[in-house]
């Protein structure tokens, strides 16, 4: 199967009505976002979520993490995982290879299933782009070496893409980031807390990990809040209504 071209960016105008958030690599952990989404008071009238990627793999929610594509507040750059998982629908990889980094929750799903899922996961972008001027803020899913003129132009080639999915160079301190580029929320490399690399802001707190927490930040503001799933799940968390 020959794979659908990848969106590359995609546009969105400031949210002069409500709040926008912005929540690190989910991994399948529903249940902390429906715990975090009350603790933030998320109004889905007004209020938007945009997601770093890797909504999949790893945690035990991952059917769910993808039911959340349906929601009109939720808005998801492609991450690695997802990346991985439409190779394998599309006959570019070999399922034990996804299964390696996580994705043994697909082990029972039929083919079938898994191109459906595949197909709706290639719609979406590489970056997205929120709102203009100081109240602009970009998602990606890993790193991104560069200014915002070169981001909208979106002329990337194979390494700029492997870097947005899988870069990790930044996060180490084994690059340094360009100036020019504005509030950008990144996730792909587990910190223990969020941190902000030159215009970077790192922000997968590690949600599988036992030890780890899912957290949300407020976007342009130094607002956030972090669950672990067993935290959410004490809280009840599974008999909480997603909006």
């Amino acid at each position: 199967m020959i794979p659908a071209p990848i969106p590359v960016i995609e546009h969105h105008a400031g949210n002069t009505a409500g709040r926008d958030f912005v929540v690190g690599d989910l991994h399948g952990c529903v249940d902390a976002l429906r715990f975090l989404l009350r603790e933030v008071g998320f109004d889905a009238s007004r209020d938007r979520l945009f997601s770093v990627g890797d909504l999949v793999d790893r945690g035990d929610q991952s059917v769910e993490a993808l039911a959340l594509l349906d929601k009109p507040w939720f808005f998801a750059v492609l991450g690695n995982h997802e990346d991985t998982m439409c190779a394998v629908a599309e006959g570019r990889q070999p399922r034990y290879r996804w299964y390696g980094i996580g994705g043994g929750w697909a082990e029972s799903l039929p083919e079938g299933a898994l191109v459906q899922h595949a197909a709706r996961l290639r719609k979406l972008p590489l970056v997205r782009v929120i709102g203009e001027g100081g109240a602009r803020f970009n998602v990606l899913h890993a790193e991104f070496f560069g200014d915002d003129a070169e981001l909208d132009a979106a002329r990337f080639d194979d390494t700029v893409r492997e870097r947005l999915l899988w870069g990790r160079a930044l996060a180490l301190g084994e690059a340094r980031p360009k100036r020019g580029l504005s509030p950008t929320y990144c996730g792909h490399t587990p910190m223990r807390e969020v941190r902000q690399i030159g215009a970077q802001i790192f922000i997968d707190t590690g949600a599988f990990i036992p030890e780890g927490r899912l957290t949300i930040v407020e976007a342009l503001t130094q607002r956030q809040w972090s669950a672990s799933t067993t935290e959410a799940r004490e809280q009840g968390a599974a008999q909480i209504a997603l909006p």
